[in-house]
């Protein structure tokens, strides 16, 4: 993306506060015994300033690191400094899993939209360290492309930032001012980009299902992966619909500049792009980059079920592990061991339920990649339920729609049975006749 370098200078000698850069040792001036740290997810992250945090970790006692998803690995992580600093995660990545399992970090369940309260609540005089874009001409950081929930502690908590030109600046609510901040540095990290998983045949047939039954006009929350992306596609030939999703991903460029995408139906935020964290290429960073289409709020307003409610032909689309004849959705563990949390899902499939002409879309493949059947009788013990049966709407697999909503328990369990893989009908079906569900 292309900045002009002299706006962030114009802001520097132009406001009042913390107009000048400091070292990212500087963090360490506002770090004592029992501090706790407030880290965006993702691309938020300081990595400079953090690099700095673990390279004093001699001096610190008692110091928590509280994010969602953490994208780099760092030796805090792996507990090479015991008590003197630990993570903890309300939501496990791909980096934090391993170090889970085995007792480095801890993991506190809980809602997307609740993650703010918690995380306030759990703390004391929080320091938030977060990315920010350079400051404007009006002297104001952006948060780019993490508004999640800390956002929310603008004017509730302590923030020192590290600016980098990589990070665009986007709008919403995720500005804050130099006068609001105890401190910023400067440093040269580009974003980690993601590229966007490719569909397969499976995924093709799963959004076949759940495009059809989209109407124009709907407002669209869905997630990043496979599925996601083939549904984003097949949405392509849609007219007039709106987002309001907790992530913002690359697929949903492609909708935007083709016009599918365009807000004007939405009850709130109308003609607005809304979403609280955006993870994906540099395509997706650069057409972010001061779009006033798109707009990032705090996940404590994008999440919320009431809010969701209010928009009219609300579809959420969310992705899972495993169902079991009930309607019971694992999104968050395997075989009774945890995999992620429970993120956004159940927020975005309470707030479809109650939205007028909504609907909520749980879509996983019928099979694991070694076979097993993903529709089951019952959840394998230790499993979390992330949306509970009487939320879940429509189960997707590459088979067909089974409507869950409304039925009774036969009806759901016929149902999910006739959208499982061929190979497991019998089975399941002289289960669940031993079970007396049919």
């Amino acid at each position: 993306m292309t900045k002009d370098p002299t706006q962030s200078v114009r802001a520097m000698t132009s406001v009042a506060g913390v107009d000048q850069p400091c070292s990212p040792d500087a963090v360490l001036d506002h770090i004592g015994p029992g501090t706790e740290l407030i880290v965006p997810l993702a691309n938020g992250e300081p990595t400079a300033v953090m690099d700095a945090i673990e390279a004093h970790a001699d001096q610190l006692s008692g110091v928590k690191v509280h994010q969602m998803h953490a994208i780099h690995d760092r030796p805090y992580l792996r507990g090479d400094f015991g008590d003197r600093m630990r993570h903890v995660s309300y939501f496990l990545s791909h980096i934090t899993r391993s170090y889970f399992a085995t007792g480095k970090v801890d993991l506190v369940p809980a809602h997307f939209s609740e993650v703010f309260a918690m995380m306030r609540a759990r703390t004391n005089d929080p320091l938030v360290v977060a990315a920010a874009s350079p400051p404007d001409r009006h002297g104001y950081f952006s948060l780019g492309v993490s508004s999640d929930y800390t956002s929310s502690f603008i004017g509730r908590g302590r923030f020192f930032l590290e600016v980098t030109d990589d990070m665009p600046r986007t709008f919403g609510r995720n500005q804050i001012h130099t006068s609001q901040v105890v401190g910023w540095c400067r440093s040269d990290r580009p974003l980690v980009d993601i590229p966007p998983r490719q569909p397969d045949e499976l995924d093709r047939a799963i959004a076949g299902f759940v495009s059809e039954r989209i109407p124009n006009g709907a407002t669209i929350q869905t997630g990043i992966g496979a599925i996601p992306n083939a549904i984003m596609a097949a949405l392509m030939s849609h007219e007039n619909l709106g987002i309001h999703t907790e992530l913002l991903s690359d697929g949903i460029v492609d909708l935007i500049e083709a016009g599918v995408v365009n807000g004007i139906k939405k009850d709130l935020n109308r003609t607005k792009t809304v979403g609280t964290f955006a993870l994906g290429t540099r395509r997706l960073y650069d057409f972010l980059h001061e779009n006033t289409a798109v707009e990032l709020w705090p996940v404590r307003y994008v999440n919320d079920p009431r809010q969701i409610s209010r928009e009219r032909d609300f579809v959420s689309i969310n992705a899972t592990l495993s169902v079991d004849f009930l309607g019971q959705c694992a999104s968050e563990t395997i075989n009774g061991q945890y995999y992620s949390s429970s993120g956004g899902q159940n927020d975005f499939a309470r707030g479809a339920a109650y939205s007028r002409g909504g609907q909520g879309f749980i879509v996983l493949h019928s099979t694991t990649s070694s076979g097993a059947s993903r529709i089951v009788p019952q959840l394998a013990p230790g499993d979390a339920v992330s949306t509970h049966k009487n939320t879940v709407d429509q189960v997707v697999t590459e088979y067909g729609v089974a409507e869950l909503r409304g039925r009774s328990i036969r009806e759901r369990t016929q149902n999910l049975i006739a959208v499982a893989h061929p190979a497991h009908r019998d089975e399941l079906t002289v289960t669940a006749q031993r079970m007396h569900y049919i």
